[in-house]
């Protein structure tokens, strides 16, 4: 017995056709650079989607001279050690300026 597999071509294989698959692939080949534009405009897009979203959901912080703060461990000063239960912050400081959005001087408080 021979399975269906062996004995039936597809549609694509009866159908063939040298030439016009050679034309077919030229004309993919000229319109690369289209194929191209059109993922970067796409992917910059999805950037921008993403950028949006991710502004509205982040909260912005003010502090006001002389505020205490808490600082974040940066893996540099954290002790490994200690694994997933070591703090996550440090100390308290006070807020003493901040010369850009993002950068602060701190003053421990010690």
């Amino acid at each position: 017995m021979i399975s269906a597999k062996v004995g039936l071509t597809s549609y694509r294989v009866a159908h063939y056709k040298e030439e016009e698959n050679e034309k077919q692939l030229h004309l993919i080949l000229d319109l690369i650079n289209e194929v191209r534009m059109d993922a970067k405009q796409m992917v910059a897009r999805y950037k921008n989607l993403m950028t949006k979203y991710h502004d509205v959901l982040v909260k912005p912080r003010h502090f006001n001279i002389g505020d205490l703060v808490l600082r974040k461990v940066s893996l540099a000063t954290k002790d490994l050690a200690h694994g997933k239960l070591e703090t996550n912050w440090e100390g308290r400081y006070r807020f003493i300026n901040s010369k850009r959005r993002g950068s602060y001087y701190l003053e421990a408080l010690d």
